[in-house]
């Protein structure tokens, strides 16, 4: 079948194949593919809107190039939001994998087009009201509750990855990373894994962990802040220890507040914004996660994010195209390892500080 008018494509994608592939899954569907177009957001997988008939679809592939080994399967995202569907977790429903290359140039999957409204900057939250912006905040801390609700198994995804001794992979994941895409020595980086690796958590539970939550990698419903439509971007989910999503959401949360220019996500000044110490509480609530080591997880992720910065410079170094990636990403990386530091050592102050309380209590000094 070929494809009704000629369309403008864009790199990634290849008209002819893709049709075929759609007529395939919807051969019921009038009209023919009529439009591709990349959506905005995200730096890893790339992400198109894809028309097909009444249809509005997306479709997401690995990137073009650089991309690091096991960073971007596509499969896996496929597998996640399949067995999430039925669930309490708002994802949208998918439409198959495809393996065949020749189809965009990569594996890829399709899933429904969701509608919904992101709220990526302050400037996005500030259309919201005080009240507005904390129920949002409580419907985002909910949606993790439900995620790490989620019996893996009872979904088919008890094998979908190694629970036992995932922290010890995950620090010598990144590190890993971290050594293939350096384009410069981070001044203490090898230093706070070291630190981390020191004080690693006792293992707990395992869980489904989106590996990226933050605010705008969720689509809220449309006029509605006490709803979210979709949870996005699966790319790092895996089963593991799920406060690595809570510190790494927090970091988001209250990490850049004086970064100029920060990368991500990461809105923290819009009046509303509650203090992240309560959405911790709102997860321990929901979740009965003790989170006396929420710090460690924290500084963990400020790492994480050092590293995957780390990977956007070194693909952006390979890319001709200028100003193909922000060029203070640079600057960022380090503040990022200093604040992962600063977060260790006052775990430590306070450890202390209750260490010497105890003993004068004991001995009555």
């Amino acid at each position: 079948m070929d494809i009704p008018a000629p369309i403008p494509i864009p790199p990634g994608v290849h008209p002819a194949a893709l049709q075929r592939w759609l007529a395939g899954k919807f051969p019921h569907e009038a009209g023919g593919l009529t439009a591709v177009r990349p959506l905005t957001g995200g730096r890893s997988n790339l992400t198109f809107l894809v028309e097909y008939g009444e249809r509005r679809l997306v479709l997401r592939r690995p990137p073009l190039d650089g991309a690091l080994a096991t960073a971007h399967d596509v499969a896996r995202e496929h597998r996640v939001l399949s067995a999430l569907h039925p669930t309490a977790v708002p994802v949208p429903r998918t439409h198959g994998l495809c393996a065949d290359t020749a189809v965009p140039g990569a594996p890829f999957y399709v899933m429904d087009h969701v509608a919904g409204l992101v709220h990526r900057t302050d400037a996005d939250l500030a259309r919201l009201s005080p009240g507005q912006v904390a129920a949002a905040a409580d419907t985002l801390v909910d949606v993790l509750v439900a995620l790490h609700q989620v019996p893996p198994a009872a979904v088919g995804l008890d094998g979908f990855g190694r629970p036992e001794g995932f922290l010890v992979r995950q620090l010598r994941r990144w590190r890993a990373q971290s050594e293939a895409s350096r384009t410069e020595p981070v001044p203490g980086a090898d230093a706070l894994h070291a630190r981390l690796a020191d004080r690693l958590p006792p293992q707990g539970r395992a869980a489904v962990v989106h590996g990226d939550f933050k605010l705008d990698n969720v689509l809220f419903a449309p006029g509605r802040v006490d709803e979210i439509a979709a949870v996005l971007d699966w790319e790092m989910s895996t089963l593991g220890d799920p406060l690595t999503d809570l510190g790494l959401l927090r970091v988001y949360w209250e990490g850049f507040a004086d970064i100029a220019d920060a990368p991500l996500g990461c809105p923290a000044q819009a009046p509303g914004r509650p203090q992240f110490a309560g959405l911790a509480e709102r997860y321990a609530a929901g979740t009965g996660a003790g989170l006396e080591h929420l710090d460690w997880y924290t500084a963990f992720g400020y790492y994480k994010l050092a590293v995957i910065l780390e990977n956007v410079l070194f693909r952006a170094s390979r890319d001709p195209r200028p100003g193909s990636e922000d060029a203070h990403l640079a600057a960022c990386i380090p503040q990022l390892v200093e604040r992962g530091h600063a977060v260790l050592a006052a775990t430590a102050r306070r450890s202390a500080t209750a260490t010497a309380t105890a003993t004068a209590t004991a001995t009555g000094e």
